[in-house]
Protein backbone atom coordinates (compact mmCIF):
# COMPACT_ATOMS: atom_id res chain seq x y z
CA UNK A 1 0.00 0.00 0.00
CA UNK A 2 1.02 3.38 -1.02
CA UNK A 3 2.28 5.33 2.09
CA UNK A 4 0.72 9.13 3.08
CA UNK A 5 4.28 10.56 2.08
CA UNK A 6 3.83 9.43 -1.15
CA UNK A 7 0.75 11.83 -2.56
CA UNK A 8 3.74 14.88 -1.34
CA UNK A 9 3.32 17.00 -4.53
CA UNK A 10 6.69 19.50 -4.92
CA UNK A 11 4.87 21.32 -7.69
CA UNK A 12 1.67 22.77 -5.99
CA UNK A 13 3.24 24.13 -2.88
CA UNK A 14 6.01 24.92 -0.50
CA UNK A 15 3.97 23.39 2.60
CA UNK A 16 5.00 19.41 2.74
CA UNK A 17 2.65 18.15 5.09
CA UNK A 18 0.64 18.57 8.25
CA UNK A 19 0.73 16.68 11.73
CA UNK A 20 -1.22 16.80 14.48
CA UNK A 21 -0.29 15.25 17.89
CA UNK A 22 -2.47 14.45 20.97
CA UNK A 23 -0.45 13.25 24.47
CA UNK A 24 -3.18 11.41 27.00
CA UNK A 25 -2.53 9.37 30.21
CA UNK A 26 -4.59 6.72 31.57
CA UNK A 27 -5.80 8.01 34.96
CA UNK A 28 -5.32 4.52 36.73
CA UNK A 29 -1.47 4.63 36.14
CA UNK A 30 1.22 7.69 36.93
CA UNK A 31 3.19 8.94 34.71
CA UNK A 32 5.64 6.26 32.52
CA UNK A 33 8.90 7.74 33.88
CA UNK A 34 7.51 6.20 37.12
CA UNK A 35 6.29 3.02 36.37
CA UNK A 36 8.06 0.13 37.55
CA UNK A 37 8.76 -2.47 34.31
CA UNK A 38 5.45 -4.71 35.71
CA UNK A 39 3.18 -1.72 35.46
CA UNK A 40 4.75 -0.81 32.13
CA UNK A 41 3.74 -4.65 31.02
CA UNK A 42 0.41 -3.98 32.33
CA UNK A 43 -0.56 -0.98 30.96
CA UNK A 44 0.75 -1.65 27.48
CA UNK A 45 -0.99 -5.00 27.13
CA UNK A 46 -4.11 -3.36 28.30
CA UNK A 47 -3.85 -0.29 25.65
CA UNK A 48 -3.34 -2.71 22.67
CA UNK A 49 -6.05 -5.43 23.89
CA UNK A 50 -8.73 -2.22 24.49
CA UNK A 51 -7.75 -0.51 21.30
CA UNK A 52 -7.62 -4.17 19.22
CA UNK A 53 -10.70 -2.59 16.95
CA UNK A 54 -9.12 0.39 15.98
CA UNK A 55 -9.55 -0.46 12.38
CA UNK A 56 -13.35 -0.11 12.86
CA UNK A 57 -13.32 3.72 13.75
CA UNK A 58 -11.96 4.81 10.22
CA UNK A 59 -11.77 1.53 7.84
CA UNK A 60 -8.07 1.56 7.79
CA UNK A 61 -5.89 -1.74 8.84
CA UNK A 62 -3.24 -1.08 11.58
CA UNK A 63 -0.74 -3.85 12.98
CA UNK A 64 0.27 -3.72 16.62
CA UNK A 65 4.34 -3.54 17.09
CA UNK A 66 5.71 -4.06 20.46
CA UNK A 67 8.25 -1.56 20.46
CA UNK A 68 11.03 -3.42 22.45
CA UNK A 69 10.88 -5.95 20.51
CA UNK A 70 11.93 -4.27 17.29
CA UNK A 71 15.55 -4.34 16.66
CA UNK A 72 17.88 -0.41 16.68
CA UNK A 73 17.59 -0.37 13.38
CA UNK A 74 13.98 -0.63 12.81
CA UNK A 75 13.33 1.75 15.45
CA UNK A 76 15.37 4.30 14.40
CA UNK A 77 13.62 3.78 10.61
CA UNK A 78 10.62 5.10 11.68
CA UNK A 79 12.12 7.49 13.44
CA UNK A 80 13.22 8.84 10.39
CA UNK A 81 9.86 8.37 9.03
CA UNK A 82 8.28 10.81 11.98
CA UNK A 83 6.35 8.24 13.27
CA UNK A 84 8.23 8.08 16.59
CA UNK A 85 10.84 10.58 18.65
CA UNK A 86 14.08 9.62 20.05
CA UNK A 87 12.74 8.90 23.42
CA UNK A 88 10.48 6.51 22.12
CA UNK A 89 13.16 4.91 20.20
CA UNK A 90 15.37 4.78 23.37
CA UNK A 91 12.97 3.45 25.55
CA UNK A 92 13.73 -0.15 26.93
CA UNK A 93 10.26 -0.75 28.96
CA UNK A 94 7.69 -2.22 27.41
CA UNK A 95 5.90 -0.32 25.06
CA UNK A 96 3.87 -0.24 21.75
CA UNK A 97 2.38 1.04 18.21
CA UNK A 98 -0.62 0.82 16.25
CA UNK A 99 0.45 1.81 13.00
CA UNK A 100 -2.25 2.19 9.93
CA UNK A 101 -0.70 0.75 6.51
CA UNK A 102 -0.20 3.95 4.87
CA UNK A 103 1.85 5.25 8.42
CA UNK A 104 -0.39 8.05 8.48
CA UNK A 105 -2.04 7.63 11.51
CA UNK A 106 -0.77 6.11 14.42
CA UNK A 107 -0.78 5.49 18.64
CA UNK A 108 2.25 5.03 20.83
CA UNK A 109 1.13 3.37 23.86
CA UNK A 110 3.95 3.64 26.91
CA UNK A 111 6.20 6.05 25.38
CA UNK A 112 6.36 9.43 27.03
CA UNK A 113 3.23 9.20 27.90
CA UNK A 114 0.68 6.38 27.99
CA UNK A 115 -1.16 7.63 24.98
CA UNK A 116 0.38 9.35 21.87
CA UNK A 117 -1.77 9.56 19.04
CA UNK A 118 -0.27 10.88 15.35
CA UNK A 119 -2.03 12.04 12.28
CA UNK A 120 -0.44 12.91 9.42
CA UNK A 121 -1.62 14.38 5.84
CA UNK A 122 0.36 15.90 2.67
CA UNK A 123 0.04 19.85 2.26
CA UNK A 124 -1.84 22.36 4.96
CA UNK A 125 -4.56 19.45 5.94
CA UNK A 126 -4.44 20.81 9.81
CA UNK A 127 -8.35 21.13 10.30
CA UNK A 128 -8.73 17.48 8.51
CA UNK A 129 -6.69 15.90 10.75
CA UNK A 130 -8.20 17.67 13.68
CA UNK A 131 -11.41 15.89 12.59
CA UNK A 132 -9.98 12.65 12.74
CA UNK A 133 -7.81 12.98 15.37
CA UNK A 134 -10.71 14.54 17.66
CA UNK A 135 -12.71 11.22 16.34
CA UNK A 136 -9.99 8.68 17.58
CA UNK A 137 -9.44 10.89 20.86
CA UNK A 138 -13.02 9.71 21.57
CA UNK A 139 -12.93 6.44 20.65
CA UNK A 140 -10.02 5.88 23.22
CA UNK A 141 -11.48 8.01 26.46
CA UNK A 142 -14.63 5.75 25.60
CA UNK A 143 -12.50 2.70 26.67
CA UNK A 144 -10.28 4.85 29.09
CA UNK A 145 -10.54 7.31 31.02
CA UNK A 146 -8.08 10.26 30.74
CA UNK A 147 -6.02 12.17 33.62
CA UNK A 148 -7.66 15.10 33.34
CA UNK A 149 -7.69 18.44 35.68
CA UNK A 150 -10.75 20.98 35.54
CA UNK A 151 -8.49 24.08 35.84
CA UNK A 152 -5.51 22.84 33.83
CA UNK A 153 -6.80 20.27 31.24
CA UNK A 154 -5.27 17.40 30.02
CA UNK A 155 -2.48 16.35 32.42
CA UNK A 156 0.92 15.15 30.45
CA UNK A 157 4.40 13.89 31.41
CA UNK A 158 5.50 17.36 30.20
CA UNK A 159 4.59 20.71 31.33
CA UNK A 160 4.81 21.57 27.57
CA UNK A 161 2.22 19.69 26.82
CA UNK A 162 -0.67 20.20 29.54
CA UNK A 163 -4.42 21.55 28.50
CA UNK A 164 -5.13 20.45 25.48
CA UNK A 165 -2.36 18.21 24.76
CA UNK A 166 -2.27 19.26 21.29
CA UNK A 167 0.68 19.77 18.98
CA UNK A 168 -0.22 21.14 15.36
CA UNK A 169 3.10 21.04 12.93
CA UNK A 170 3.21 22.24 8.84
CA UNK A 171 6.54 21.43 8.04
CA UNK A 172 7.24 24.12 4.76
CA UNK A 173 10.06 24.07 2.21
CA UNK A 174 11.57 27.23 2.12
CA UNK A 175 15.08 27.89 0.21
CA UNK A 176 14.76 31.26 -0.45
CA UNK A 177 12.91 33.04 1.91
CA UNK A 178 15.44 31.28 4.99
CA UNK A 179 18.68 32.51 2.93
CA UNK A 180 17.15 36.89 3.52
CA UNK A 181 18.58 38.65 6.38
CA UNK A 182 15.17 39.47 7.49
CA UNK A 183 14.21 35.69 8.17
CA UNK A 184 15.60 35.83 12.05
CA UNK A 185 12.77 38.68 12.31
CA UNK A 186 10.72 36.59 10.74
CA UNK A 187 11.01 33.65 13.13
CA UNK A 188 10.80 36.17 15.86
CA UNK A 189 7.43 37.46 14.69
CA UNK A 190 6.20 33.64 14.29
CA UNK A 191 7.21 33.45 17.65
CA UNK A 192 5.38 36.94 19.39
CA UNK A 193 2.70 34.92 16.92
CA UNK A 194 2.21 32.04 19.46
CA UNK A 195 4.12 29.94 16.88
CA UNK A 196 7.58 28.46 16.65
CA UNK A 197 9.68 27.69 13.91
CA UNK A 198 12.88 25.43 13.64
CA UNK A 199 14.86 23.73 11.28
CA UNK A 200 13.78 20.18 10.70
CA UNK A 201 17.54 18.86 10.17
CA UNK A 202 19.54 21.61 12.38
CA UNK A 203 19.55 24.80 13.23
CA UNK A 204 20.86 27.77 11.37
CA UNK A 205 23.48 26.55 8.32
CA UNK A 206 23.26 23.05 9.26
CA UNK A 207 19.42 22.58 8.16
CA UNK A 208 20.42 21.39 4.92
CA UNK A 209 17.47 20.99 2.92
CA UNK A 210 15.86 23.95 4.13
CA UNK A 211 12.61 22.63 5.64
CA UNK A 212 11.12 23.84 8.44
CA UNK A 213 8.50 22.98 11.48
CA UNK A 214 6.24 25.21 12.70
CA UNK A 215 3.98 24.33 15.52
CA UNK A 216 2.15 25.78 18.20
CA UNK A 217 4.23 27.30 21.49
CA UNK A 218 1.75 26.82 23.77
CA UNK A 219 -1.04 24.24 24.95
CA UNK A 220 -2.37 25.90 27.77
CA UNK A 221 -4.69 28.23 27.37
CA UNK A 222 -5.92 27.95 23.99
CA UNK A 223 -8.55 25.80 22.36
CA UNK A 224 -7.89 22.87 20.03
CA UNK A 225 -9.52 25.43 17.40
CA UNK A 226 -7.71 28.18 18.09
CA UNK A 227 -4.27 26.34 18.00
CA UNK A 228 -5.44 24.74 14.52
CA UNK A 229 -6.40 28.14 13.20
CA UNK A 230 -3.10 30.07 14.64
CA UNK A 231 -0.91 27.17 12.88
CA UNK A 232 -2.87 27.36 9.79
CA UNK A 233 -2.30 31.18 9.18
CA UNK A 234 1.24 31.42 10.17
CA UNK A 235 1.61 28.26 7.65
CA UNK A 236 -0.09 30.56 4.77
CA UNK A 237 1.69 33.60 5.77
CA UNK A 238 4.83 32.12 5.52
CA UNK A 239 4.12 30.12 2.33
CA UNK A 240 3.00 33.60 1.04
CA UNK A 241 6.70 35.42 2.02
CA UNK A 242 8.84 32.39 0.36
CA UNK A 243 6.86 32.56 -2.82
CA UNK A 244 7.37 36.55 -2.93
CA UNK A 245 10.77 36.08 -2.33
CA UNK A 246 11.49 33.68 -4.53
CA UNK A 247 9.37 35.29 -7.61
CA UNK A 248 11.47 38.49 -7.41
CA UNK A 249 14.31 36.52 -7.58
CA UNK A 250 13.11 34.27 -10.19
CA UNK A 251 12.16 37.78 -11.86
CA UNK A 252 16.01 38.64 -12.23
CA UNK A 253 17.89 35.16 -11.67
CA UNK A 254 15.85 33.11 -13.90
CA UNK A 255 18.56 31.56 -16.30
CA UNK A 256 20.87 31.14 -12.67
CA UNK A 257 17.88 29.21 -10.98
CA UNK A 258 17.70 27.06 -14.38
CA UNK A 259 21.21 26.10 -13.74
CA UNK A 260 21.15 25.93 -10.57
CA UNK A 261 18.00 23.08 -10.95
CA UNK A 262 19.36 21.08 -13.96
CA UNK A 263 23.24 20.57 -12.36
CA UNK A 264 21.25 19.21 -9.31
CA UNK A 265 19.07 16.99 -11.16
CA UNK A 266 22.26 15.63 -13.32
CA UNK A 267 24.33 15.02 -10.19
CA UNK A 268 21.13 13.34 -8.36
CA UNK A 269 20.66 11.32 -11.39
CA UNK A 270 24.11 9.96 -12.21
CA UNK A 271 26.46 10.21 -8.91
CA UNK A 272 27.31 6.89 -7.71
CA UNK A 273 28.10 8.47 -4.49
CA UNK A 274 26.80 11.12 -2.27
CA UNK A 275 26.40 12.34 1.01
CA UNK A 276 23.15 12.80 2.51
CA UNK A 277 24.03 16.62 3.45
CA UNK A 278 24.95 16.85 -0.53
CA UNK A 279 21.93 14.95 -1.60
CA UNK A 280 19.41 16.76 0.91
CA UNK A 281 20.72 20.28 -0.98
CA UNK A 282 20.28 19.27 -4.52
CA UNK A 283 16.98 17.54 -3.47
CA UNK A 284 16.03 20.71 -2.19
CA UNK A 285 17.38 22.86 -5.35
CA UNK A 286 14.89 20.64 -7.05
CA UNK A 287 11.94 20.97 -5.15
CA UNK A 288 12.18 24.58 -5.82
CA UNK A 289 12.70 24.24 -8.73
CA UNK A 290 9.50 21.90 -9.52
CA UNK A 291 7.57 24.03 -7.45
CA UNK A 292 8.23 27.14 -9.53
CA UNK A 293 7.74 24.83 -13.00
CA UNK A 294 11.38 25.36 -14.20
CA UNK A 295 11.66 21.47 -14.84
CA UNK A 296 8.94 19.23 -15.26
CA UNK A 297 9.08 15.49 -14.98
CA UNK A 298 7.05 12.60 -17.20
CA UNK A 299 5.37 10.54 -13.98
CA UNK A 300 4.63 11.92 -10.71
CA UNK A 301 7.25 11.93 -7.78
CA UNK A 302 7.57 12.79 -4.41
CA UNK A 303 10.60 14.58 -3.70
CA UNK A 304 9.97 14.42 -0.34
CA UNK A 305 9.97 10.42 -0.32
CA UNK A 306 13.33 10.65 -1.85
CA UNK A 307 13.97 13.15 1.18
CA UNK A 308 13.36 10.31 3.98
CA UNK A 309 14.60 7.52 2.39
CA UNK A 310 17.70 9.01 1.85
CA UNK A 311 18.60 8.33 5.66
CA UNK A 312 21.32 6.07 7.29
CA UNK A 313 18.49 3.51 9.03
CA UNK A 314 16.08 3.48 5.80
CA UNK A 315 18.36 3.23 3.36
CA UNK A 316 20.07 0.15 5.71
CA UNK A 317 16.47 -1.36 5.48
CA UNK A 318 16.46 -0.93 1.81
CA UNK A 319 19.33 -2.70 0.68
CA UNK A 320 18.22 -5.38 3.24
CA UNK A 321 21.67 -5.12 4.90
CA UNK A 322 24.24 -3.74 7.51
CA UNK A 323 25.82 -0.91 5.68
CA UNK A 324 29.18 1.22 6.85
CA UNK A 325 29.54 4.60 6.06
CA UNK A 326 31.38 3.83 2.49
CA UNK A 327 28.37 1.56 1.27
CA UNK A 328 25.97 4.19 2.60
CA UNK A 329 27.20 7.20 -0.09
CA UNK A 330 27.28 4.46 -3.00
CA UNK A 331 23.82 3.16 -1.97
CA UNK A 332 22.06 6.42 -1.17
CA UNK A 333 23.11 7.55 -5.15
CA UNK A 334 21.43 4.16 -6.07
CA UNK A 335 18.42 5.05 -4.33
CA UNK A 336 18.15 8.24 -5.48
CA UNK A 337 18.84 7.22 -9.13
CA UNK A 338 16.00 4.43 -8.96
CA UNK A 339 13.77 6.61 -7.49
CA UNK A 340 14.52 9.55 -9.53
CA UNK A 341 12.25 9.92 -12.45
CA UNK A 342 13.38 11.69 -16.47
CA UNK A 343 12.65 15.05 -17.11
CA UNK A 344 10.17 15.34 -19.77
Amino acid sequence: MSKWYDAIDCSQSNIMYSRIRLARNWDEYVFPSRLTRGQCEELVTSLKDGLADIGSLDGREYHFLRLDSLQGLEKQALRERRILNQAAVERQEPSGLYLSDDEAESLVLGGDDHIRMQHLAPGLKLEELWQRADAMDDYVNERFSYAFDEKYGYLTSFPTNVGTGLRACVVLHLPTLSQIRKFQSIVGDMSRFGAAIRGLYGDGGENYGSLYELSNQRTLGLSEKEIVELVTKAASQLNSQEMRVRNATLNTQRLEREDEVYKSYGILKYARKITEKDARIFLSQLMAGEEDGLVRFDRQCSLYKLMLGIKSANLNLWASRPLDKEELDSVRAAFIREGLPEIR
